[in-house]
């Protein structure tokens, strides 16, 4: 699983004016998502003793966890995220979440870029 987290990135000057921690540096996934489309931006929350289903979709997607825990699982790897954490989710790779607590929630920031030529699964 591709997990990133600002706590564990160096600080940097971007255009020498601000700090910056670079989750994922410029042009660093070009490839992958190049030929696609931003495809959605959302911000939704799994409460306590639900979960986001098993499923894939032909877009790389990116969760942005920002309040409480969950259990990620991206293929067969399965951990503990926490706010400030960004989840890296190939395209039509398999993937779920759910609060680690019965009784909290898990909020995250997402967003996907489509495959090339792919219209959006949310048709």
């Amino acid at each position: 699983m591709d997990l990133r987290s600002a706590d564990r990135c160096k600080r940097e000057k971007s255009h020498e004016t601000i700090d910056v921690w670079w989750l994922i540096r410029p042009e660093e996934l070009r490839k992958a998502t190049e030929g696609g489309y931003l495809e959605y931006v959302t911000e939704f929350e799994v409460a306590g003793g639900d979960l986001v289903e098993s499923h894939s979709h032909p877009s790389v997607e990116f969760y942005y966890v920002l309040q409480g825990r969950g259990r990620m699982v991206v293929g067969d790897d399965e951990r503990t995220v926490y706010p400030g954490d960004l989840i890296h989710i190939p395209s039509n790779m398999t993937h779920s979440l759910a609060p680690v607590s019965g009784s909290d929630s898990v909020r995250c920031f997402t967003f996907a870029v489509s495959d090339p030529g792919e219209d959006s699964h949310y048709r």
